[in-house]
């Protein structure tokens, strides 16, 4: 045989004068902030990332969401929910103010205060990023109060009476056990804020353990669609296990189920079932709701997730100031994709649920074309490309957007 057969096909290349992109998926970024009238708010203020004069501060935002606005959906019955956790950054290298971590690791535990939009609206946003030491404790309260300061100054007006109080109520602080120090939740209850905190129980004695054992006095869990779960309960036990010098009206709440497979047996689960705790003071009293939205604290593990594929888990700077600036932009980054979620993205769609990977790989990465004539310039998209619809429908968005905060001005 004269010719032979390649293991794969080898496609010629050649130079072309055609004006090609690789990224053009971001451009949809790009539209979005001239919708927002990022530019000018650039001039006004660039130097500062969230201006106290600062037209499109996060809530801004949340208006162009309108009925999906977590502003307006907040009530104290169903308030706004923000999560409160600290993370580890490793780095490879010694930078300014990094220290050794409790994991044996070297590097930060930056302090996160996250806003939780809720089921269905989106993947929620970041409000504060507190850049800490990797040696920093989990449960500083000092460190829980100045990080809420910075996410509460965040919100919008709406949170805010005629006087320019703060309306404590429709706000819930959701934490983990770091966060159930007696002096941070005193400031949360002087501040008129519920909260929902993870907790540590005590050492049992005998007759609370068969207490907690007895289920005949506990009701079914439920999750977060409100169905019964099975082989899991809940209970109310501030009647029971006294808790001492912490706010008016908090109450203790445990929840018990089957250990899972491998898992090591503490004092209170010689029954088999795992019995974790938390407090709440909020004004509702359904012990299975409370519990089912304590659990969706679990959100926030998602979003630190993407927060890290935005830039926080790779700072790049010596400089404490510097990656300090870069963990900001990271927020922003991410942010921006949370606000086009709320308020473009249409109800339902399964974006609301992507995280930035996902966002990069189908959206971001697009390729296309860009051609002149007609003295205009469009990009050409592939037809065949997996998300080239929806790109085109958040730019027909874009227009729709652009034109309300237009017609929003002349009005006023």
């Amino acid at each position: 045989m004269l010719n032979s057969t390649a293991v794969f096909p080898v496609i010629p290349a050649s130079l072309t004068a055609q004006a090609l992109v690789s990224h053009a998926g971001l451009g949809m970024l790009a539209g979005f902030l001239n919708a927002l009238g990022f530019r000018k708010l650039c001039e006004d203020r660039f130097s500062q990332f969230v201006p106290a004069l600062a037209g499109h501060r996060p809530g801004k935002v949340w208006e162009a969401a309108g009925k999906r606005s977590p502003a307006r959906r907040a009530t104290a019955e169903d308030p706004l929910i923000i999560d409160i956790d600290a993370s580890l950054v490793h780095v490879h290298s010694e930078k300014e103010n990094a220290a050794a971590t409790y994991k044996g690791g070297y590097g930060f535990s930056p302090l996160i205060a996250m806003a939780d939009y809720g089921a269905g609206n989106g993947t929620g946003e970041v409000l504060a990023i507190l850049m800490r030491p990797g040696n920093k404790g989990a449960n500083s309260a000092k460190d829980h109060i100045e990080v809420l300061s910075q996410a509460l100054a965040q919100l919008p007006d709406e949170f805010h009476d005629e006087h320019g109080e703060l309306i404590g109520e429709r706000i819930l602080i959701r934490t983990d056990s770091a966060g159930a120090s007696r002096e941070f939740l005193h400031h949360l209850h002087s501040l008129g804020l519920q909260f929902s905190t993870s907790f540590a129980l005590p050492v049992a004695n005998e007759r609370l353990i068969g207490w907690i054992n007895e289920k005949k006095y506990w009701e079914p869990a439920t999750d977060q669609q409100g169905e019964q779960r099975h082989n899991a309960w809940v209970i109310d036990a501030s009647k029971v296990i006294a808790l001492k010098n912490y706010p008016p009206g908090t109450r203790l709440h445990l929840r018990a189920e089957p250990l899972h497979p491998g898992a090591n047996a503490s004092l209170f689960d010689t029954d088999g079932n795992r019995v974790t705790a938390f407090l709440t003071n909020a004004p509702r009293y359904n012990v299975a709701f409370l519990d089912a939205r304590h659990r969706a604290r679990g959100r926030c593990e998602n979003r630190i997730k993407t927060l890290k594929n935005t830039g926080l888990g790779k700072l790049p700077y010596h400089s404490y100031a510097a990656n300090t600036a870069w963990a900001n932009l990271a927020m922003f980054a991410m942010n921006l994709v949370s606000w086009l979620q709320l308020a473009v993205l249409p109800t339902g769609h399964a974006a609301g649920r992507w995280d930035m990977k996902r966002w990069r790989y189908r959206l971001f990465s697009m390729a296309g074309k860009i051609v002149h004539g007609g003295r205009q310039t469009k990009l050409l998209l592939s037809r065949k490309a997996p998300e080239a619809k929806l790109l085109l429908e958040l730019y027909e968005r874009f227009k729709h957007l652009q034109q309300r905060f237009k017609d929003s001005i002349l009005i006023t």
